[in-house]
């Protein structure tokens, strides 16, 4: 009697395991099904309904297996969450409380989440927890938000004053690490410190904006090495050698966001928008006819050099916005509105049969240093591999869209 009831519990348990696998199939294929991607839709659903129906759950953006805390999942879901904010749909909410959700522990510790790694590319999913703490006021969103602020209060810095990328790349700053850090950071101190680190934010800038400018072209180079110590260091100046655009992106990128925060009447702010200014007048030199940027910013028509959709897509949000927001005159709408044009009638080159669209020519991924070692030469850029609707480029194609209503 016991076994045929332990049998029959067993099979109950059996198709209980089945029904519930197969529900979270179901489910999955579900959402996909649901997703419907129509042609009248404006470019900033088209993309973000895209990734969601090839990407079901918002872990798996950039074709993660399993969920991780990274920069480029909480670059395409800001941008989420932004069109959320201008056209609401609970299923934008879900996917970004979905990624948060799964790494945020009770507890406020983070999964996947290495504090001593000091690398400040962790510092930008922190964006994200904001929103959802105001909503919902659970102790475990403001306490994920003070473990990454406690991340920026221990960061190295360069003597100087300035961030390290990484706490493997020591004295160094790079472009990138400036849209990693100085958004939240500015976010933060407005929202829980009364403002009290707006200096050092400008700080961040200063020194970025003092030591990489090129005083030829005005732009800036990908990254600075306080200690001039690197073997792609410039013995001189301390910088790379090149000008790379996914770099100024996020440069810029990182401006029109952390200006956001900055009072009005806040001494450094007109700073800002000045460093903006000029970043940008040293951009619209370089925009290729088709509305464009080249990989390499000021070597476009040089062998192996290509125009690139995540350098292009950051611009035309940084001047739309830009010019939104008063900071920049009024024709940086036009160059803004031109790159859009060249992303979606030279880089979107196909639509799906379910309306998913594709971007292309995105750089995937670029450094300096490491292992293997990059020496941040021209070929070194070009040469570095490409994925279509890679996450820098299609969070950004997301907000020029919706910076540009198009």
């Amino acid at each position: 009697m016991k076994n045929s009831r332990k049998h029959s519990f067993m099979s109950v348990l059996l198709v209980c395991v089945m029904a519930l696998t197969g529900c979270k199939v179901t489910s999955q294929e579900t959402a996909k099904k649901e997703i419907v991607i129509s042609k009248d839709m404006k470019w900033s659903d088209k993309m973000a309904l895209t990734l969601m129906k090839r990407h079901p759950e918002s872990y798996m953006l950039d074709d993660a297996k399993k969920p991780k805390w990274d920069y480029v999942h909480a670059l395409v879901l800001h941008s989420i969450e932004e069109l959320n904010k201008k056209n609401p749909d609970p299923r934008y909410k879900a996917y970004i409380r979905g990624y948060v959700d799964e790494l945020v522990q009770e507890d406020g510790t983070i999964k996947t989440y290495e504090l001593d790694k000091y690398n400040i590319d962790l510092v930008v999913p922190g964006r994200l927890l904001f929103a959802i703490y105001a909503e919902t006021k659970q102790d475990k969103y403001l306490k994920a938000m003070q473990l990454v602020r406690k991340q920026l209060t221990e960061q190295p810095r360069t003597a100087s004053g300035g961030f390290w990328h990484k706490q493997i790349y020591p004295n160094q700053m790079w472009l990138d690490g400036l849209y990693m850090g100085e958004p939240f950071y500015a976010e933060y101190t407005l929202t829980f410190e009364n403002g009290k680190s707006f200096d050092d934010i400008a700080k961040q800038f200063e020194l970025i904006q003092l030591h990489a400018t090129d005083p030829k072209t005005g732009l800036l180079y990908h990254a600075w090495d306080e200690s001039k110590a690197m073997p792609w260091a410039n013995k001189e100046t301390g910088n790379s050698p090149n000008f790379w655009s996914r770099a100024l992106g996020w440069y810029v990128m990182a401006l029109v966001d952390a200006l956001d925060y900055f009072p009005k009447d806040h001494p450094k702010r007109p700073e800002l928008i000045k460093y903006l200014n000029n970043a940008a007048a040293a951009l619209a030199k370089y925009q290729d006819k088709s509305g464009l940027w080249y990989q390499v910013t000021d070597k476009g028509g040089e062998k192996g050099n290509y125009l690139e959709a995540s350098g292009s897509s950051m611009f035309a949000y940084a001047f739309a916005k830009g010019v939104n927001k008063g900071y920049l005159p009024a024709k940086y709408k036009k160059l803004a509105n031109k790159a859009f044009d060249g992303l979606t009638k030279v880089l979107i080159k196909k639509v799906d049969e379910d309306g998913g669209i594709t971007l292309t020519n995105c750089c995937q991924v670029a450094g300096l240093g490491g292992t293997p070692y990059r020496d941040g030469s021209y070929e070194y850029y070009v040469n570095e591999r490409k994925k279509d609707n890679d996450p820098k480029a299609t969070g950004p194609f997301i907000l020029a869209a919706l910076e540009l209503n198009r």
